[in-house]
Parts: C-alpha cells; sequence; structure tokens
C-alpha cells in the first residue's frame, strides 16, 4: 500500500477569522514605524514628506493607525531640538554621544509626554521602552526608561500625583 489514506479527523481546519487589531496594537505598530523613519530621518536628513512616501508605500500599514504615525513622524522631526531640549540636561553625556536609535527613542517619548496628553505618561515610557528593547542596544531600556521617567516627573507633573493620590 503505497498511498497514504485519509480520514476526516485529518482534515485541517477551517482558518479563523483574522482578529482585527486593538487601539492599543495599532498605536504600537505606529511607533514602531515611526521610529523606524525618525531614525531614517537623522540619518540621512531625507525630507520628511519622502520617508512618510516611502513608509506608506513600501511597509504594511494595514496594522497602524497611520495618522497616529504620520503625528509622530511630522511632530518629532519638526520638533526634534525642543524635544531634545527637555531631555537634554538629564542626560549622563554629550546628546552627540547618545546612539541614534536612543534617541529615536527618546524624541519619540518626549514627544508623546510633552505634547500627547491623552496618552498616560506610563504608556508613553513603557512603549518607548518596549522600542528600545526591540531596536536599541541590550542595556538601553534601561537608560530610556530612566530618562523618560525622571522627564515625566517634570512634564506630567499633576498627573502623576493624581495616581498617586488615587492609589493610597
Amino acid at each position: 500500500m503505497s498511498e497514504v489514506e485519509t480520514t476526516n479527523d485529518q482534515t485541517p481546519a477551517p482558518k479563523k477569522k483574522a482578529k482585527k487589531p486593538s487601539r492599543s496594537q495599532m498605536r504600537s505598530a505606529s511607533r514602531r514605524l515611526a521610529l523606524q523613519a525618525v531614525y531614517q530621518w537623522q540619518m540621512n536628513q531625507s525630507a520628511v514628506s519622502e520617508i512618510e512616501t516611502q513608509f506608506v508605500m513600501d511597509q504594511d500599514m494595514a496594522s497602524c493607525d497611520k495618522s497616529y504615525f504620520r503625528e509622530l513622524l511630522q511632530g518629532v522631526t519638526a520638533s526634534a531640538k525642543k524635544l531634545d531640549g527637555l531631555f537634554e540636561e538629564l542626560l549622563d553625556r554629550p546628546l552627540s554621544e547618545l546612539d541614534p536609535i536612543e534617541l529615536a527613542v527618546m524624541r519619540i517619548g518626549a514627544f508623546e509626554l510633552s505634547e500627547r496628553l491623552d496618552v498616560p505618561y506610563r504608556v508613553a515610557i513603557n512603549e518607548s521602552v518596549e522600542l528600545a528593547k526591540g531596536f536599541g542596544a541590550t542595556e538601553s531600556h534601561k537608560y530610556v526608561n530612566g530618562i523618560l521617567d525622571k522627564l515625566a516627573q517634570r512634564v506630567r507633573r499633576e498627573e502623576i500625583a493624581a495616581r498617586r493620590e488615587a492609589n493610597k
């Protein structure tokens, strides 16, 4: 008998319908793509509009919030100097000595902390830490966490105080 018999229990199960990503998953995907786009901008100083067009054409944007990606990319690149000023004095080294990935992650985190008050400070920090874990050097997530936590103490003072009060 050279042929293999098939029975009913060997038929493949029907494919499950793909579940639509949640808003937080879509935002996380937007942050990952924005990190890559900001990194590209930092490295080659291409026009932001060209980078954005390239990402929209070349990347699978179906599982991300395209408008949030755009806001992060546009906002971070337009206000990079201002964002750097928010955390530069918290660094233990000159800004020029930061790893480019760490710099891009901290700029995105600083943007969310200072400009996107609808994003809870803990979410902004955690998402930045996850980006550093995924794209940065081995221990860079700890550094990013420390800097953004100190920055949050400055720019989200009221939110942090309210959270502490609520947890009493």
